[in-house]
Order: C-alpha cells, then sequence, then structure tokens
C-alpha cells in the first residue's frame, strides 16, 4: 500500500487539461515541459507517483511530487524551467532595458567618440552611465537579442588627422576617404 500523499494534485480546470494535453502531444517543446506535462496529467488520472516517475523516465516518484506541488501553487507556469544552477544572471530586466537603450540610440561623436558603435566603445559608454559590464558579457546579451556587429558595422567617413612619423621628427597629414564595401 503506497504512503498518503503529502501534496495531492488539485483538479484541473479546464483550459490548463486542454494545454497541458496539448504540449504533451507536442514535437517541437522542450522534452522537460513535454515531461512535466505528461506527468501532470498521468497524475490526475489517477496513476501513482512513481508509475508517472516511470512512464516520464524520471528516477524516483519524488520528482513527480515536486512537480505536481510546484503545479498546486503556480499552475500551467509550473512546466516551464526555471533557473538550472550556475550563476545567477546579472543583467536582467532594467539594467539590461538600459544596456539595449543605449545601443539602440546613435552615438553621439562628441560625448561617444564614435560615429558607430562598437563593443568597447558601447562599453565605456555603459561604464559612463553607472554600467559596469565585461566585454565577454555584453557580447553575449548582444548575441541573445539577435545583434552581430560583423554584419552591421559599415565603415564610415573619418576625416583628416594628423600622424607622427617614426622615422622623423615632422607630422603628415592624412586623409582617409569613405572604403567601398566589398
Amino acid at each position: 500500500m503506497a504512503r498518503r500523499k503529502k501534496d495531492p494534485l488539485r483538479p484541473l480546470a479546464g483550459d490548463e487539461k486542454t494545454f497541458l494535453q496539448t504540449l504533451a502531444r507536442a514535437r517541437s517543446a522542450p522534452a522537460d515541459q513535454i515531461a512535466r506535462a505528461t506527468g501532470i496529467l498521468a497524475v490526475a488520472a489517477g496513476k501513482s507517483y512513481k508509475e508517472t516517475a516511470y512512464l516520464c523516465q524520471q528516477a524516483q516518484g519524488t520528482t513527480v511530487a515536486r512537480w505536481v506541488a510546484r503545479f498546486n501553487a503556480e499552475g500551467i507556469g509550473a512546466v516551464a524551467p526555471r533557473h538550472g544552477g550556475g550563476h545567477v544572471p546579472r543583467f536582467t530586466g532594467e539594467v539590461r532595458d538600459k544596456i539595449l537603450a543605449t545601443l539602440r540610440r546613435a552615438p553621439d561623436p562628441e560625448a561617444d567618440g564614435t560615429a558607430i558603435w562598437s563593443i568597447t566603445t558601447l562599453q565605456k559608454a555603459l561604464a559612463r552611465a553607472g554600467i559596469s559590464i565585461s566585454s565577454y558579457s555584453l557580447w553575449g546579451l548582444l548575441r541573445e537579442e539577435g545583434y552581430t556587429f560583423q554584419k552591421d558595422r559599415s565603415w564610415c567617413h573619418t576625416g583628416e588627422t594628423k600622424r607622427k612619423r617614426i622615422r622623423n621628427s615632422g607630422t603628415v597629414r592624412v586623409s582617409v576617404s569613405r572604403v567601398p564595401k566589398r
């Protein structure tokens, strides 16, 4: 005889049951979400946690018990995965929005020292705004948002500059014109 369940599954609402059935039959959804939906439906059908664990290819019935407890507390949101461990993401919410807002605005050549953004110039502008982020983290965040600088960056007219020559003590005026795209 199985022991009494500490947190039995609450009755499913009609829309919850429909959502779980659709997710359980899905072929393109993440496997862990399909397993959770299948497990909750199996428990709702009267299967034990141990039988459900076997059905969902889980090692123990305690995993299914945690799914049920979370479903009782959160509802349909319980099938979505949480943060799986590792470092807690630092750049979320408001900070992420500030980073993306800085990227989306056109750089001011006077204030930012550039006419187009690069990782380094964006990083320096963010540092002036009080956001300290490594170039690696910034690159990863921008890649998550779909930005790539290789495709988006274009050449621009830089004007004239004075360069000091190494071999003689004089300076040379260099004029750089727009380089055509290949």
